[in-house]
């Protein structure tokens, strides 16, 4: 949100302080544009480096905090979530080797966050999303202690009323309902920002819009959440939901997902955009404001507009625009939010070349773009890139076309034109854009992620192959080769030891299950069919409630003229339960101590899993 102090807007007064500074700072921002006083040249462009920290298990590590202050850099900044940080990358103009520059500094300022995590005996990894991140890390315990966060979680809620709901269908499916905003926590993004003319807002911020969909499909790193294989970009559906102010889009409460790409392509001027932001998205929170942004301009001072910024840092469209003030000169840029961090920083930096030198080399017959496009085809390629990655087909000037061919004989040429507009060097334009090139003959992070956890599944749970593939991700990532010349993970980067396996590592969690309901003959004919030795029985709340074992199932075969009695009657209810975390060897000792095969394995009362003798 930019504001390190923050506070909930409680009462009528706060509004009405907060609202005066708000319309003030667009008033004052529409005097500022009509006076040409928002700088065009130089081009400035910027970035931001999110990164995940994992401990020794490849798990989310909690020292984030203790991280943060070792490193002892105001480059730095914390996250949501406590696995979390944040690098803020110097700007510079956008000319000769800037792009090398930016990735020197990045590789220096994740350099010494490497050392800092270290002394915690935790590593920088990054990814849209950290694979072994569970639901265990996506509780209020893991939620960074600062302030800020805790405010907006509260807004949030109390704006909608209600838990939210997260529901992600792709090869798999995801259907969570959570208390907390901190499923948001789970993205990592490399955020791009490139300053504009403020007179050409409306045509460049309509063209950022269009190319959106073809350059995310290239950069997707992000297929997975909790095992689970979703989108190719899983990111943008997960932080679109995560933060959702709305119970309903039929209930006018707001217009649209705070997280959103737009409904159309932009009209008017900067002001005019900030207007709508406003009139589409109530205020979530406030700050102390002392100095009035109009009575500033008068005295001839450049105002921040903190009241506006604000506002600004709680509205998420993927393409944003931002006022700021850069060596005492105001200006307005886009920030690009929808790529995700990793896999390698060379990866980042080829593609923070490729969408500027987009944004700088659009041909003259795609000027006016919403007159010649229609908008809800650069919306549809944005969530069919999001969901397909490069096996998406675009819809572009007119015609259907495949990523692959609209990337390599379209844009790729046309990024290369905007570079060399802005006298970027020629050797650096060829060694990122080559990285581009390259992935879309070979593979993006994506597909590597996934065709790699479908090999690890061959001979491993899902808990040890996702631990397997962040600990193959830190090998490569610390090789620095870009990802298209990485091999599939082999199996061998990591081997949990049989002190850390835990019941959740070895558990099934795909179980048949009935309710103390159903028929009990079906429900032993089910087992028998299947060879199922024990079967978890669910209430009608569906808590766990008892236990069919394969006894029951034998008594039901050597005896077929008895009618088995209701479920009820013949399940076992005393249980002997586990939780995830317990350690194996202890549940080895359990079953061996209650001579049993089977423990349920619980989060509360909820089923989430099964062990058995067999599993272990």
């Amino acid at each position: 949100m930019g504001e390190k102090i923050v506070q909930r807007i409680k009462t009528a007064e706060d509004k009405k302080i907060y609202i005066d500074h708000l319309l003030n700072d667009i008033e004052t921002l529409e005097l500022m544009l009509n006076k040409g006083l928002l700088a065009a040249t130089p081009v400035h462009i910027g970035a931001e480096q999110e990164f995940c920290l994992v401990d020794d298990s490849w798990n989310p590590s909690d020292q984030g905090i203790s991280v943060l202050k070792d490193i002892a850099d105001d480059h730095f900044t914390s996250e949501l979530n406590k696995y979390n940080l944040e690098v803020n990358l110097d700007p510079v103009k956008l000319e000769g080797t800037c792009f090398s520059e930016i990735h020197k500094q990045l590789n220096s300022l994740l350099s010494r966050a490497k050392d800092a995590a270290a002394k915690h005996r935790a590593k920088v990894i990054l990814t849209g999303i950290l694979p072994t991140i569970t639901q265990k890390y996506l509780q209020y315990d893991y939620m960074t202690p600062v302030d800020r966060y805790q405010i907006l979680n509260e807004a949030i809620r109390a704006i909608r009323k209600d838990d939210i709901e997260l529901h992600i269908k792709g090869v798999d499916e995801v259907n969570l309902h959570h208390d907390t905003i901190l499923y948001e926590g789970c993205n990592t993004s490399f955020q791009l920002h490139l300053q504009i003319d403020p007179e050409q807002f409306a045509n460049t911020y309509n063209w950022a819009q269009a190319i959106a969909g073809p350059v995310l499909s290239i950069c997707v790193n992000s297929p997975m959440l909790m095992g689970k294989e979703l989108w190719e970009e899983t990111r943008i559906a997960l932080f679109t939901q995560s933060v959702d102010t709305r119970s309903s889009t039929f209930i006018l409460n707001e217009k649209e997902s705070r997280v959103h790409f737009g409904q159309d392509w932009v009209k008017g001027s900067v002001a005019d955009y900030y207007k709508d932001a406003v009139i589409n998205f109530r205020s979530l929170v406030t700050t102390t404001i002392e100095a009035d942004s109009l009575s500033q301009f008068h005295k001839g001072e450049i105002p921040k507009l903190r009241a506006l910024t604000l506002h600004n840092g709680t509205t998420y469209r993927w393409n944003r625009l931002c006022y700021g003030v850069t060596e005492g000169k105001p200006h307005v840029r886009i920030e690009n939010r929808y790529l995700p961090s990793g896999p390698t920083t060379d990866d980042e930096i080829a593609n923070m070349m490729f969408w500027v030198g987009l944004m700088q080399g659009r041909p003259k017959h795609l000027d006016d773009i919403h007159l010649k496009m229609d908008f809800k085809d650069a919306k549809s390629n944005f969530f069919s890139a999001a969901r397909y990655g490069m096996s998406t087909q675009f819809y572009w000037e007119g015609k259907l076309i495949s990523s692959k061919d609209l990337l390599l004989d379209h844009l790729l040429p046309m990024a290369f034109r905007g570079l060399y507009s802005m006298n970027v060097e020629p050797r650096d334009a060829e060694h990122y854009l080559s990285i581009i090139e390259r992935r879309i003959r070979s593979h993006t992070g994506s597909r590597w992620m996934i065709h790699s956890f479908r090999k690890l599944r061959k001979e491993h749970r899902v808990p040890e192959a996702l631990k397997i593939l962040v600990a193959t991700m830190y090998e490569r990532q610390e090789k620095r080769y870009a990802v298209d010349a990485w091999q599939l993970a082999r199996g061998d980067e990591y081997k949990t030891s049989k002190e850390e396996l835990t019941v959740g590592d070895r558990m099934n969690t795909r179980i048949i299950t009935a309710q103390d309901s159903d028929s009990a003959e079906l429900v032993l004919r089910m087992m028998l069919w299947k060879n199922i030795h024990h079967a978890p029985i669910l209430d009608d709340d569906l808590n766990l409630a008892g236990l069919l074992s394969w006894v029951d199932v034998e008594h039901f075969k050597n005896n077929p003229e008895e009618e088995p009695g209701s479920i009820r009657e013949i399940m076992k209810t005393d249980l002997i339960t586990a939780t995830e975390d317990l350690p194996l060897e202890k549940a080895r000792k359990m079953m061996k101590e209650h001579k049993i095969h089977c423990l349920p394995v619980v989060r509360g009362e909820k089923l989430v899993g099964i062990i058995t003798s067999n599993d272990l």
